[in-house]
């Protein structure tokens, strides 16, 4: 589920929300009560990488893919980690 930024008009309390996409935007702050709630519009906090990308996913010079650090081998899974 996304995070949303909200911001009240009246009071200019700014919190996130846990939502669903398909959730009714809040309007009711919980710092005032009022009825000014304003969803903000913010960037997006992640990136794709790992296996499966394309191998021209944030490629830069003669590197192939930023999120490979050279083989493929070094990177181990969680069971193997322990």
């Amino acid at each position: 589920m996304p995070l949303y930024e909200y911001r009240c008009d009246t009071c200019d309390h700014e919190f996130e929300a846990l939502q669903k996409m398909s959730d009714e935007p809040l309007i009711h702050c919980p710092a005032c009560d009022e009825s000014t709630l304003r969803k903000l519009v913010s960037a997006v906090g992640f990136r794709l990488k790992g296996n499966g990308w394309y191998e021209t996913d944030f490629k830069s010079g003669k590197k192939r893919n930023l999120a490979d650090n050279g083989s493929a081998s070094t990177t181990k899974k969680p069971d193997e980690a322990a």
